[in-house]
């Protein structure tokens, strides 16, 4: 006997590229305008056959969410960790979070106007991912301010700061166009680091360092901070 749709050799692949469709759809029509059958269509699939793989429409938006956060946190907690000043952690986190954006822009779209879709243990565990990234990015902050890198600021309101900057880059970035992501961080951090800067401080190395953490890192061992190609 056949073994039913979503049990066989290459169920996981056609998983995966029913999430990248349904990305795709709900990032140009919103998830809640999208509807169950469209998904079904665009992977060659009949609406039995597709809840095989999805089980749901909220679960792809499940799937769709644990793509962007996934990653983040994983890249977060990295840089968090390594033994290296605040402020140069900051800058390669930034790097880190744009390259994300960059890799998966439809996903970060529905990640960004969707996740109110969710309900229940879904909402609650995204919500609690989303609050445990922005917890790394405002240690960083305060590390920074404690070692008197940045003046004394309101570490929520620093927080928002960071990362709004950042989070909106999905809204004009082109795939390919004249910013990568390193680029961008550049230009970025130099923007909040000069708004940030404690008495006296200046930032005008930190580029050299991300530079030299980079090359170090791939000398040494795996580099757990991708690095972009492109515009330096």
């Amino acid at each position: 006997m056949a073994r039913p749709p979503g049990h066989g050799a290459g169920y996981e692949t056609k998983r995966q590229e029913i999430i990248d469709k349904a990305a795709a759809l709900f990032a140009e029509k919103g998830y809640a305008a999208t509807g169950i059958a469209e998904v079904g269509d665009a992977a060659g699939l009949a609406r039995g056959a597709l809840y095989y793989y999805i089980g749901s429409k909220e679960h792809l938006l499940v799937e769709i969410q644990d793509r962007v956060m996934r990653p983040m946190l994983a890249g977060v907690h990295r840089i968090a960790a390594l033994d290296e000043d605040p402020v140069l952690r900051l800058r390669l986190l930034s790097q880190t979070l744009l390259e994300n954006i960059l890799a998966r822009l439809d996903h970060v779209r529905v990640y960004e106007h969707d996740y109110r879709n969710l309900r229940g243990d879904n909402r609650t565990r995204l919500l609690s991912q989303r609050r445990e990234f922005e917890g790394v990015v405002q240690q960083l902050l305060v590390a920074a301010m404690e070692d008197g890198s940045f003046r004394r600021l309101d570490p929520g309101l620093a927080t928002l700061q960071f990362l709004n900057m950042h989070n909106h880059t999905y809204q004009w970035v082109k795939p390919g166009g004249e910013w990568d992501a390193r680029s961008l961080s550049r230009e970025y951090c130099a923007t909040l680091f000069a708004g940030f800067a404690g008495p006296g401080r200046r930032f005008d190395d930190i580029e050299d360092h991300v530079s030299d953490f980079l090359a170090k890192r791939e000398t040494a061992a795996p580099v757990p901070i991708p690095r972009s190609s492109g515009r330096a």
